[in-house]
């Protein structure tokens, strides 16, 4: 599951974390056969001028893999932390490229909302309370959102009853 309950003593913590099926280690090693599937077909044109027409494509390919990957793994680096206070839930989301926002609201006027269809994504998440209403764990999927809804109505509610 790309999210955790953390059960300190004093605040209890969920930290939520896109999901990411390639590590870095696999990328390296994907841009690292690809450059070398690339190569071997260059073998047959070694000293052609045909070769360095197909190089500075070849090098182009192997360049936007390597820059669509780097891209996707900044764009997510995102982590939603959601701390229980006793009297007050603070949610905070560090996404990409440095962009930090923040929500807290008194945890006993705190709703969980879990929207079928209206939302942006299936079983949509938000927490209502406070001056907004704000999402929580856009990134996950469907059933990971119907279960941590679940699990933070049960958390608010046994907050609520410290």
């Amino acid at each position: 599951m790309p999210y955790e309950w953390i059960k300190t003593p004093a605040p209890m913590v969920l930290q939520l974390w896109p999901y990411r099926s390639l590590p870095k280690r696999g990328f390296v090693v994907f841009i690292g056969a690809t450059a070398l599937m690339v190569l071997v077909p260059l073998f047959a044109v070694i000293g052609s001028m045909v070769l360095w027409g197909l190089l500075p494509f070849l090098v182009l390919a192997v360049g936007g893999m390597y820059w669509a990957l780097d891209r996707n793994y900044r764009d997510a680096e995102i982590i939603e932390t959601l701390t229980f206070e006793p009297t007050r839930l603070r949610l905070t989301r560090d996404g990409p490229r440095g962009k930090h926002q923040e929500w807290e609201a008194n945890p006993h006027w705190v709703r969980v909302e879990l929207y079928k269809s209206s939302g942006p994504v299936p079983e949509y998440i938000t927490l209502k309370g406070g001056p907004r209403e704000v999402e929580l764990g856009a990134f996950l999927s469907e059933e990971e959102r119907v279960k941590l809804a679940d699990e933070l109505r049960r958390a608010l509610r046994d907050h609520n009853s410290w």
